[in-house]
């Protein structure tokens, strides 16, 4: 029970701003309901004489001992602080002078995609050489392989360099010394950045942790690694099953999954800054993430965390700041981007007590839309401007609101132009690597006129060129806005008399090549992109198929697309052998808009001034997907279709329709439930992908600047294994 006098100093300490109410409940996790309502009494009562710090800048011990006329004056620490030390401006913590070595800077690392890995890698920070045996000794314990990367600050004091330490402990570790800048979050995101941690089926993160406003610190710190580090064969049997578990992003030790609103301290805003970058919405009533900065995490957190390109400049010198940072909001980050993937925190026993579900089935054949919009021509030199390709647009793109990534930049393949063969052989052979079986090429032919032929025809040429392709006839009007349902139109679709029989014989000699996919193993398959606008749809598909009879070719197995708006000409859902689904066409309800729909602007981000666009949830769209409600009015016969993201923004600028919250992570968590609860029952168990490389409508997995090739890896997960898919 508080004294009045105890009362009456609470008061004090709570209305002068000084006492940080979420930093002290953190700092006691234990503590009772009645003080979590009034943590300014328990301070007064028992913190305070326990050196329990009010704030992350205050310790009352460290007070008393750099001010000693407070106790002579009979003055309680931050008493003495809110009514005079305040203003005095007295030292109210230790900041202990560390001597470090100017001048270093982040080394310029670059890592070679090449190089021979191990199946893990371990990645540790090291602040207090005097820690180093520590950790060495557990690494050294382990029996899994793994390559060890090393970033270290740089002393005076240190009577050997920690390179030196590490080197003769590790002689083939990467050692680098990095400035005392973003603790050991930035220097960890340093390596993710140069691809360093790429290709590794997890990573452990350690670093020297010492926590001196911390009483037990050193007690947390044996606890952190132990608990993930700890007997070599228990750790290696819990690896195994981190692995194996799908749902599995983060796997700490026992009591370092932190939940409830009391965490947040001073990071809430920062936090908010940083998930924008990776367009994760920030929900603040619902936290919890891995505390200890000490975990094994997986390659998709790995990949969300380099698409934030966050930089050295995002991050403040160190300066033993116990809160409100951005290493300390990023720690928060972590829970909310491990939430958008469908993953989920692991402790320990709860590894110990796991049994992961199995993998869903990979589908038995996977095609993803191909553009060939990347060279020139004359008539896009009329109608956009002399050597106008798809990266035109591309590089020209601007945000449409805050942390909007624009320009989406190519990485691996670069500027490419597809007139050159050897990028489609580059671009198959990504996507085989991925699990993708084939590109349905978009085929452009107007009443016999041919635009954007160049690629496919060149590729025919070159019997040597592995390219797995069929075609699409993308049967739109091209329209100047580019959606083929308005505007000006640059090219009609007038359908001639005849015309079926025409583009069939037309497209018999790519169906003669033996790179023409025959999914069935028997009929080459064609896709009509828009079979509604057609005249006459059954009159038109049985010409095109009594001409590929006389061409020699045989039976073609026929699809079309899934449209979200009606043609002036039924289709029965017989007509075709199958139907693409082609997101998101068909996916976005009433409740997924953010921006532009029925409820107006529920963007948490703010939208640029001007925008006149659509905005509408990818996580929203992606369950929908999956629901019984949208499954049971398709054909029967329909493929199963995802897409990694929607953006025409480089298309229509403020004017633009933007799937939010698309990413690797909620792209994994899409596949996921697809292939778990959609294959099965799709035509054939395939699976669709729009698209490969539709760059101007962000629908993309060949590998960018923010991404790399985090999607293909993705897919590759579920989707590369051969072995899986029924023979």
């Amino acid at each position: 029970m508080a004294t009045p006098k105890e009362r009456r100093y609470a008061r004090k300490i709570k209305a002068s701003g000084q006492f940080d109410r979420d930093f002290y409940r953190g700092m006691v996790p234990g503590l009772h309901w009645l003080y979590k309502q009034n943590p300014e009494r328990h301070y007064v009562i028992f913190g305070e004489a326990l050196d329990i710090q009010p704030s992350g800048s205050f310790s009352p011990r460290a007070y008393l001992r750099h001010n000693p006329d407070v106790a002579a004056a009979g003055m309680r620490p931050l008493e003495h602080y809110v009514t005079l030390g305040i203003q005095e401006g007295r030292v109210t913590r230790d900041l202990p002078g560390f001597d470090l070595v100017d001048g270093v800077a982040f080394p310029i690392l670059r890592a070679d995609p090449t190089r021979k890995k191990a199946r893990f890698a371990i990645v540790v920070h090291v602040f207090y050489a005097e820690l180093w045996g520590e950790i060495a000794a557990r690494i050294k314990a382990q029996s899994f392989e793994y390559d060890l990367y090393v970033s270290y600050i740089k002393s005076k004091s240190h009577k050997t360099d920690i390179k030196d330490l590490v080197l003769g402990d590790f002689p083939k570790a990467k050692v680098y010394a990095m400035p005392n800048h973003g603790r050991d979050i930035y220097p960890f995101l340093h390596f993710v950045a140069a691809g360093f941690l790429d290709g590794y089926e997890a990573v452990c993160k350690l670093h020297t942790k010492k926590s001196p406003h911390r009483t037990d610190g050193d007690v947390w710190r044996q606890a952190l690694i132990q608990g993930i580090l700890g007997d070599p064969d228990a750790t290696m049997t819990r690896l195994e099953t981190f692995l194996t578990a799908w749902d599995a992003g983060f796997w700490v030790a026992d009591g370092q999954h932190y939940s409830g609103t009391e965490w947040w301290g001073s990071n809430v805003d920062t936090t908010r800054q940083l998930l924008d970058r990776i367009e994760v919405p920030l929900d603040v009533s619902s936290l919890d993430f891995p505390a200890g900065s000490m975990y094994w995490l997986k390659p998709t957190i790995l990949a969300m965390l380099k698409s934030m390109q966050l930089t050295q400049d995002h991050f403040q010198i160190e300066d033993q700041q116990l809160d409100g940072t951005t290493a300390h909001a990023v720690e928060r980050a972590l829970g909310y981007i491990c939430k958008a993937a469908g993953l989920k925190t692991y402790q320990t026993t709860e590894i110990d007590s796991l049994t992961p579900k199995a993998k869903p089935k990979a589908p038995q054949y996977v095609t993803a839309f191909y553009l060939p919009q990347f060279h020139p021509i004359a008539e896009n030199d009329r109608w956009w401007g002399k050597g106008y390709t798809e990266w035109t647009s591309v590089v020209a793109a601007e945000p449409n609101f805050s942390g909007h990534a624009h320009p989406v930049l190519p990485a691996d393949l670069g500027f490419y132009d597809l007139r050159v063969p050897e990028t489609l052989a580059e671009q198959a052979k990504m996507a085989k690597a991925a699990g993708i079986d084939a590109f349905c090429a978009y085929y452009y032919w107007f009443d016999g006129q041919r635009l954007l032929e160049k690629p496919i025809d060149l590729m025919l040429d070159r019997p040597d060129v592995e390219f797995p392709f069929y075609l699409c006839w993308a049967n739109e009007s091209w329209r100047r806005n580019w959606d083929g349902l308005s505007g000006e139109i640059l090219m009609p679709q007038t359908y001639f008399p005849g015309f079926a029989s025409d583009l069939a014989r037309d497209v018999a000699r790519y169906m003669r090549d033996p790179r023409y996919q025959r999914p069935d193993g028997i009929r080459p398959r064609f896709v009509i992109y828009r079979p509604e606008d057609m005249p006459d749809p059954a009159a038109a598909v049985e010409q095109m198929r009594q001409v590929w009879r006389d061409e020699g070719i045989g039976e073609v197995e026929l699809g079309a697309v899934l449209f979200h708006v009606d043609g002036d000409s039924p289709v029965k859902d017989n007509l075709f052998d199958f139907w693409v689904e082609m997101p998101p066409h068909g996916l976005v309800k009433s409740n997924a808009y953010l921006f532009g729909g029925p409820d107006g602007n529920k963007m948490q981000t703010s939208v640029m001034q001007g925008f006149s666009g659509l905005i509408y949830d990818y996580a929203k769209a992606a369950a929908y997907a999956t629901s019984s409600t949208y499954t049971k009015r398709l054909p029967k016969t329909t493929i199963a279709g995802i897409m990694p993201s929607w953006d025409n923004t480089a298309r229509r600028g403020d004017k633009a329709h933007i799937a939010y919250g698309a990413n690797v992570g909620t792209f994994r968590r899409w596949l996921h439930s697809l292939l778990e609860k959609r294959i099965a029952g799709s035509y054939r168990e395939e699976l669709w992908i729009n698209a490969w490389n539709e760059w101007a409508e962000k629908a993309v997995l060949e590998p960018t600047k923010q991404n790399g090739d985090a999607y293909l890896k993705v897919l590759a997960e579920f989707c590369g294994d051969k072995t899986q898919k029924e023979t």
